[in-house]
């Protein structure tokens, strides 16, 4: 796509978009993970996403998950109690990651504040 292209692309997503969501100051974690999961939240990143690639340029995803595949791992079998596997996945879609995703970061934040122990 030319510059030309991208920049007609963005004009046209701009006038078509005169109502865009605009991302609203959270008064918690909570109620922003709550925004984030809402169709408002969802419609802001699609609107981003959309921006960015009218514009030209990479659109990525969470520098931390990006970080986190990019170190090599090992593939692992673990037990879970049932409750905590839900939770754990209850708690992943709230905060719009992978449960596996979740956990990796539980278990890595983890062994740093056991480490730092002694």
């Amino acid at each position: 796509m030319t510059r030309l292209n991208r920049e007609a692309a963005a004009r046209r997503m701009r006038s078509k978009n005169k109502n865009t969501t605009q991302m609203p100051k959270f008064r918690s974690e909570s109620e922003e993970a709550d925004w984030w999961a809402s169709p408002a939240g969802r419609s802001y990143v699609n609107q981003k996403s959309a921006e960015g690639k009218a514009k030209g340029s990479k659109v990525g995803g969470s520098s931390l998950v990006a970080r986190m595949n990019k170190k090599s791992s090992v593939q692992i079998a673990i037990r879970l109690p049932e409750a905590d596997l839900a939770q754990a996945r209850r708690i992943a879609e709230r905060k719009g990651i992978g449960y596996q995703t979740l956990l990796k970061m539980l278990v890595r934040e983890g062994l740093v504040r056991e480490a730092r122990r002694g």
